[in-house]
């Protein structure tokens, strides 16, 4: 039980990069008592945006979906920096993710189950959350997703 969330991110096929580093003057998490708060993430694999650009205009829902997949593991990342161990999660408590998006389009909640059924995949009923999916009309470094999110984790 001791690696349980690793031992599902391989069977799943994933790895879980060294977290990224942050673009401008923030840090990546911040903590307060048993709640983590991360930065917004983007959907970068190996320094490199996986799409860019606008849902609705360039991009599909399925890559939409495929860069808010990737933009959680950026924010696992991220929060297993801060924790040291995905194990120590009690619970996702809410997921905020911004779309960028082309005028008229109104799918965003379809983008970000990407990042929704992931977390439900590794992490079962931990990963259960509530989310916002925000349409924005530019995301920095024409990146199409950013995704933020609260965690409730185990004491120190």
């Amino acid at each position: 039980m001791a690696n349980e969330v690793q031992e599902r991110l391989t069977e799943l096929g994933i790895v879980i990069p060294d977290a990224p580093k942050p673009a401008a003057v923030y840090v990546p998490a911040k903590r307060t008592g048993n709640l983590v708060y991360t930065s917004g993430q983007d959907c970068k694999k190996d320094g490199v945006l996986l799409y860019t650009g606008k849902l609705g205009d360039n991009l599909t829902v399925a890559q939409g979906y495929e860069a808010a997949r990737q933009t959680m593991i950026n924010c696992l990342a991220v929060l297993q920096q801060e924790i040291g161990d995905l194990n120590k999660v009690k619970q996702f408590v809410k997921i905020l993710g911004f779309v960028s998006s082309a005028e008229g389009f109104v799918e965003q909640p379809y983008v970000m189950n990407g990042a929704s059924e992931l977390l439900e995949e590794v992490f079962g009923e931990r990963g259960k959350h509530a989310r916002s999916a925000i349409a924005a009309n530019e995301l920095p470094f024409n990146t199409p997703v950013e995704i933020e999110m609260i965690v409730e984790v185990e004491d120190n």
